[in-house]
C-alpha cells in the first residue's frame, strides 16, 4: 500500500509542478484502488456563470485523470514513458453543481501493455466518468492515450 501512496503522491507533485492548471483547478487524487483512479476538483475555481462546473474544467479534470491513471500503470509496470492524449471525446450528460469527482478504470489493457513493452509504443483507450454525490453519472470522457517509452 505504501508503494501506491508514494506513486499517488509523486503523481500529484507532477501535476502541480508540470501542469499548473491542475493546481489552479484544485485537482487532487482521492483514491487509487483496483486499477481505478478517483480524483476531485473543487467547484469554486471551476464554476461557470450558471453556478455549475465549467465545461472546459470537466474536460480537463477527466483528461488529466486518464493521463494520471496511465502514468500510474506505467510506474506499476516499471516503465518510463511519455504520454499524450491522441484523441478525446466528452459527453456532458447533466450539470455539475458540486465538487467534480472523476473515476477512471484501467480495465483489461494487457494486449496494449504487451505491445508497448515489445515495440516501445502503444495506444490505450481509457474512459472516465463524472460521478455525483448521489452516485449518478453526470458525464463521461473517452480518451485515447498514445504512449512512447523513453
Amino acid at each position: 500500500m505504501t508503494e501506491l501512496n508514494d506513486l499517488c503522491t509523486n503523481l500529484q507533485a507532477i501535476w502541480y509542478e508540470q501542469i499548473p492548471l491542475s493546481k489552479a483547478m484544485d485537482m487532487r487524487i482521492v483514491d487509487f484502488v483496483d486499477n481505478t483512479l478517483t480524483c476531485r476538483a473543487s467547484l469554486g475555481p471551476n464554476v461557470n456563470v450558471h453556478g455549475t462546473a465549467f465545461a472546459g474544467s470537466l474536460y480537463a479534470v477527466q483528461a488529466l485523470t486518464g493521463w494520471g491513471l496511465m502514468h500510474l500503470q506505467l510506474r506499476l509496470h516499471g516503465l518510463d514513458a511519455s504520454i499524450v492524449i491522441a484523441n478525446g471525446q466528452i459527453d456532458y450528460a447533466k450539470p455539475v453543481a458540486e465538487d467534480i469527482t472523476v473515476q477512471c478504470s484501467f480495465g483489461d489493457q494487457a494486449a496494449a501493455m504487451d505491445k508497448l513493452k515489445t515495440t516501445g509504443k502503444g495506444r490505450f483507450q481509457l474512459n472516465c466518468e463524472v460521478i455525483l454525490k448521489n452516485g449518478s453519472r453526470a458525464g463521461n470522457f473517452a480518451g485515447l492515450y498514445a504512449v512512447r517509452l523513453n
